[in-house]
């Protein structure tokens, strides 16, 4: 049987969860945003009174995949009712002379060092705040946030020789050593 499943979800004040068992959906509500998710057939999902447990029939849990489902889902609830209350962040950084970034809209304009601007769409639910070369992604949806920072951090990946790039600000970037010219 599955550890994580077992333990119930917390759910703190000011996070109202429903459970639409019909329709299979859990909607998340608190300070930060909205959030819905849809759950597996394999699972069961109910809210007593402070906590959400998530539940499965005994006969099924070693066929397949279940107990991973099983977990799993726990933890994107666990994920959600975090999102709502505190929200997540990533912060990425831009190194390099000239490089920067500006919002325009619903659009993150980026400046990397190419003829031209990079123009990423800002999806629904992130928020984006840019201060000079730093670029700071927020929202409720942990995978919302983590998708669009890995979306902007491919537009210009760092480089090791010169430490040139969009980088994770808690990202070490191992440098190396370029050619060595004359004897």
């Amino acid at each position: 049987m599955s550890r994580i499943a077992r333990k119930p979800v917390m759910i703190p004040a000011g996070v109202k969860v429903a459970v639409n068992a019909a329709a299979r959906t859990v909607n998340f509500e608190g300070p930060k945003g909205k959030l819905s998710m849809t759950y597996r057939p394999e699972v069961g999902v109910k809210v007593e009174g402070t906590k959400v447990e998530v539940t499965m029939d005994p006969a099924i849990v070693d066929i397949g995949s279940n107990k991973a489902f099983w977990g799993t889902t726990r933890a994107l609830i666990a994920t959600a009712v975090q999102g709502v209350l505190k929200g997540y962040e990533r912060k990425l950084e831009i190194i390099g002379v000239g490089w920067g970034a500006k919002v325009q809209g619903k659009k993150l304009v980026l400046t990397v060092g190419y003829a031209n601007t990079l123009d990423v769409g800002i999806p629904d639910g992130v928020k984006v705040e840019v201060n000079q070369t730093m670029v700071t992604v927020s929202g409720p949806d942990k995978q919302a946030v983590g998708e669009f920072a890995s979306k902007c951090r491919a537009k210009r990946k760092p480089e090791p020789y010169n430490g040139k790039g969009i980088k994770y600000t808690d990202e070490v970037i191992q440098r190396k050593q370029g050619k060595a010219f004359g004897s």
